[in-house]
């Protein structure tokens, strides 16, 4: 969702009253709480008109909308088991509804990483990878930054190696988190693990931080270290993207956050964002970036991470397609 579409959804939030926001709320992923939060606090004033509009097209939507089966879980889990026979269904249905008899690990979704990390800081390195990708990238790359070197290097590598996970490595994710996560004998394997997310969490930590995992997972195998970097997409793969993919993204990024990330990047990168504005925005921008003083490592570092997630979000989305992670920087 843009920018204007979280506006729009807290206009609407804020239309009905405390009570009836919080019901929504309920049920809203930690991430989509954050962003409308934000967003209701920016807000000082709306205009009636605006208002109006919101109204009225969550009515004719609201309206054009109905529900087609009671529960979508048990309708998928008949129609393929009709379809397919229960062998064949089973192992879709373990994709389709992966996770969904683990929710007591959303929970984790609303701590903060020191306290997701405290949690887990002694228990054994295959449970704690079993336990993070479950999380999204930035909270797991978060959390593994609270490790020590030597336990945050295991961690990566379990994950990175990890195929699936099997309902007694459940259990004793049950008996870690204790009451926050329950059932652990019911649920199914989970294809969780693996290359791709270990490269989404490296690709969310700092450049010292990467380099030191992939440098310890290198020595373990140097195989896995670099099927891991063909699946990085570093800020400087952004070269890589194509004018309409670099257009959408440009839609996307606010221009402060934009100034800022720009102020680390190469004279290349800089080129193919003034290449696809307008020339008059392209103009205004480098001005920014002239007149703009030093800015501290860190915060470009921040910024340019933020804007890697909006990379991802658009390629799941289908707006952007995604080439090979840029290996360069640590080999």
């Amino acid at each position: 969702m843009d920018e204007k579409g979280v506006e729009d959804a807290a206009i609407l939030l804020m239309s009905m009253g405390e009570e009836e926001a919080a019901e929504v709320f309920k049920h809203l992923e930690p991430k989509e709480v954050q962003h409308l939060g934000e967003a209701i606090a920016r807000m000082r004033s709306v205009t009636k008109e605006r208002i109006g509009n919101v109204l009225d097209r969550f009515a004719q939507e609201s309206t054009d909308m109905g529900v087609l089966v009671a529960d979508n879980d048990e309708y998928i889990k008949a129609v393929l088991r009709k379809a397919l026979g229960d062998d064949k269904a089973n192992l879709l249905i373990d994709r389709i509804i992966q996770g969904s008899d683990i929710t007591g690990i959303e929970s984790l979704k609303w701590m903060d990483p020191g306290s997701v990390a405290e949690l887990l800081r002694n228990e054994h390195p295959q449970i704690v990878a079993a336990i993070l990708v479950h999380l999204d990238p930035d909270q797991s790359s978060s959390v593994l930054k609270c490790f020590p070197e030597r336990q945050r290097n295991e961690v990566m590598v379990r994950i990175a190696t990890l195929d699936g996970i099997q309902p007694s490595a459940l259990k004793d994710l049950n008996e870690v988190l204790s009451k926050v996560l329950a059932g652990g004998q019911q649920v199914r394997k989970s294809s969780l693990g693996g290359v791709k997310p270990a490269a989404e969490i490296i690709n969310m930590m700092g450049s010292s931080i990467e380099t030191s995992v992939l440098d310890y997972i290198r020595e373990a195998d140097g195989d896995l270290a670099q099927r891991i970097m063909d699946n990085m997409f570093t800020f400087d793969d952004l070269i890589k993207l194509d004018d309409k993919g670099f257009q959408s993204l440009l839609k996307e990024v606010q221009t402060e956050s934009l100034i800022i990330a720009l102020k680390g990047a190469s004279p290349e990168i800089r080129d193919k964002v003034f290449k696809n504005m307008s020339s008059r925005a392209a103009e205004t921008l480098r001005e920014d970036l002239e007149s703009r003083g030093p800015v501290k490592l860190s915060e470009v570092e921040a910024e340019q991470k933020e804007l890697l997630k909006i990379v991802r979000r658009l390629s799941d989305e289908g707006q952007i397609v995604l080439g090979g992670g840029g290996d360069d920087e640590y080999v």
